[in-house]
């Protein structure tokens, strides 16, 4: 029975607090998303786009579900407890294709129920995991590099500068400007302790890290790190994501988690994060629903 849910459709502000309310109330090692993690999601995609679809379900007062439908994908999340609602949302997205962590066995049987089927070809990400205690202490950089956390709106630019330069692809250009990043700044979850930069020995930006620190649990979140093709394989990206563990850790972080490429395909992310002690201890299954 489905009955006593409301959906409320909605693109605004309330969307990303709804969406980190339930995966904060359901996070786990089982669980697909972190809070944090869907703070960068949401910024990542420079808020929907005209053709995405946004709704979360409440029963009374509680987030119980939410789903974003974006190109024939769907990306969602469920309390276990309202599996029910399942079929609701299949309806409402039409979408074929939905992303799920191999450990939510529960939504896997469930939409499995309605014809979704699991589809190993093809790019994965893998989710890997370490303790907070015992990080090593700083690696020396290269000569002339430098590390540092950003000092506010004023490195916005920057950042935006090092996130275009590592993560656009011969035609997929990454667009985000200075105002874009200061929309993650503004995230009421972002702290700029948690977000460093290496800069090149001339000032440009060469590598970053940013950390997300979801305090009831105890887990930090890496999410994004990035170095310029042109500063690769020195150790930069490993620099700033191990300075940005070690400020999670200060703030009271037990546990840091990242998501990489787990496919042959890309293995260098998986590489980098496995050299700093994150260990793989699950991944993400796509599952396609019969035309």
């Amino acid at each position: 029975m489905t009955a006593g849910y409301r959906r409320v459709d909605d693109a605004g502000p309330a969307q990303p607090a709804a969406m980190q309310e339930l995966a904060g109330r359901l996070w786990s090692w089982s669980r697909r998303w972190h809070p944090g993690e869907l703070a960068w999601f949401w910024c990542e995609h420079g808020r929907p786009g005209p053709a995405h679809r946004l709704a979360h379900w409440r029963h009374g007062d509680r987030v119980v579900a939410w789903a974003w439908a974006r190109g024939g994908r769907l990306d969602l999340q469920l309390d276990p407890e309202h599996l029910a609602l399942t079929a609701r949302i299949v309806a409402w997205s039409g979408d074929r294709s939905v992303t799920v962590l191999d450990a939510e066995t529960g939504l896997i049987e469930e939409l499995g129920r309605h014809g979704y089927q699991r589809q190993d070809d093809g790019a994965f990400f893998v989710h890997l995991r370490r303790p907070l205690a015992g990080l090593p202490d700083a690696a020396p950089l290269p000569d002339g590099y430098t590390l540092r956390p950003v000092s506010g709106p004023a490195d916005a630019g920057l950042r935006a500068a090092v996130h275009r330069a590592a993560f656009s692809l011969p035609g997929r250009p990454v667009t985000m400007s200075g105002a874009d990043y200061r929309g993650v700044m503004r995230t009421p979850s972002y702290r700029p302790e948690l977000d460093w930069l290496v800069l090149a020995p001339d000032g440009t930006p060469a590598a970053s890290a940013l950390a997300w620190l979801d305090v009831a649990s105890g887990v930090a979140v890496l999410e994004p790190v990035g170095t310029d093709p042109r500063h690769r394989r020195r150790g930069l990206a490993a620099a700033a994501s191990q300075a940005a563990l070690r400020a999670a850790a200060r703030l009271g972080a037990k546990h840091a988690r990242v998501c990489a490429r787990g496919d042959d395909d890309r293995p260098a992310a998986r590489a980098a994060y496995e050299a700093i002690g994150f260990r793989a201890y699950a991944r993400n299954v796509r599952l396609v629903r019969r035309a």
